[in-house]
């Protein structure tokens, strides 16, 4: 079941964003949940940003508002080809995370929307080696994805839409501490911030 709803999802991006619309309810809308983890950051027209495993470009499109020099980075042509299309003020790049086509030091900010729990551990531990490598000096990182809920109430409805929509790699990420792999990446000052009776963290880390 799992497998055939994350396959349609993929395939019809209205169905996707039906489910992503629903699923940020619990912060406050679409909107709000694309901005937590941009908080408290300081980012103008100029400031380079990009976009990891950006999808469809429903963060892109956020990103935009705040910098003309927005790169997007995803391994799926037909999702790049989507996100294109949707927010065409931005840059495109074909790529694989732990493998990005980007130099080094490209970047002030790198940022993650909901694509870490995509990843098996070690997966995670290249892809916050090459944010390091691509990130200037005090440049920063910065993703929202799932968590394991401190609120009881939380954990029928996020049980739920994993078991429907989500694969291995997302309950691995339930006992991940992404905290402590941010640091053995090299990170300083690095942060969490829990959302939603504990089921979303955002989690931030300085070059």
């Amino acid at each position: 079941m799992a497998t055939i709803l994350r396959t349609l999802s993929y395939k019809y991006q209205w169905l996707y964003d039906g489910i992503s619309s629903l699923a940020t309810l619990s912060v406050g809308g679409e909107t709000k949940f694309r901005r937590l983890a941009l908080q408290g950051l300081t980012i103008d027209s100029n400031t380079p940003i990009l976009d990891l495993c950006c999808g469809a470009g429903q963060t892109t499109r956020f990103l935009v508002q705040f910098s003309d020099q927005v790169t997007g980075l995803d391994a799926s042509p037909v999702a790049l080809q989507r996100a294109s299309l949707a927010v065409p003020q931005a840059k495109y790049v074909q790529g694989l995370a732990e493998q990005m086509p980007c130099k080094d030091q490209q970047f002030d900010i790198v940022h993650s929307s909901v694509a870490l729990h995509e990843m098996e551990t070690e997966q995670l531990k290249q892809i916050l080696a090459e944010v390091y490598r691509v990130l200037k000096p005090d440049g920063v990182f910065t993703a929202i994805d799932l968590h394991r809920p401190t609120n009881l109430l939380f954990w029928p409805p996020v049980a739920t839409f994993m078991w429907l929509f989500e694969t291995d790699t997302a309950w691995q990420l339930l006992k991940t501490d992404l905290i402590q792999l941010l640091q053995e990446a090299g990170f300083k000052n690095t942060r969490q911030t829990l959302y939603a009776g504990g089921s979303l963290q955002v989690v931030q880390g300085m070059k």
